[in-house]
């Protein structure tokens, strides 16, 4: 009985095997009518070659835009402050400094008052911090101005409304 099986098993391998075998010829005849479709489709085609029109440039002058600022989509910080040292804060100013240490607000107050500026501290109690203004004015285009000429020097500086 197991030779059977065996014998049964090897005769459905071969089977198997032999009835999977390509056939070289076939692959050949494809490979030669797939060449002259080829041939035939280059023979129908002739290239036709068109000459493009080609509109002459008309150069004409560049237009002067000058780009004005609009000062008011600034975003604008509103706090309550009380001045600690230096001259009265006006509607709006320049905050280039927020320290949790009045020393380290000073420290600033100074470099800047060296640099030219009319520097002040301010105190926030709600949030017990010493804001360090370079400049304050009483319109929000002159701060704006002032501000961004700040930031060359104090990338972080903002405007802030005195309540």
């Amino acid at each position: 009985m197991k030779k059977s099986i065996v014998i049964c098993a090897g005769l459905c391998v071969a089977l198997a095997f032999t009835s999977c075998k390509s056939n070289e010829s076939m692959y050949k005849k494809a490979y030669e009518k797939a060449k002259a479709n080829e041939a035939a489709v280059v023979v129908e085609e002739s290239p036709v070659v068109e000459t493009p029109v080609v509109t002459p440039m008309v150069e004409t002058p560049v237009t002067k835009t000058t780009v004005v600022a609009n000062t008011d989509n600034v975003s604008v910080r509103t706090e309550d402050l009380s001045v600690i040292s230096g001259a009265a804060l006006k509607n709006y100013s320049v905050v280039v400094g927020s320290f949790g240490l009045k020393a380290n607000a000073e420290g600033l107050a100074s470099k800047l008052a060296n640099a030219g500026y009319n520097a002040r501290i301010a105190y926030n109690s709600a949030r017990n911090m010493y804001r360090v203004v370079a400049s304050s004015y009483d319109s929000k285009a002159d701060a704006v101005n002032s501000r961004d000429q700040l930031r060359s020097q104090y990338p972080d500086a903002w405007l802030l409304f005195q309540k």
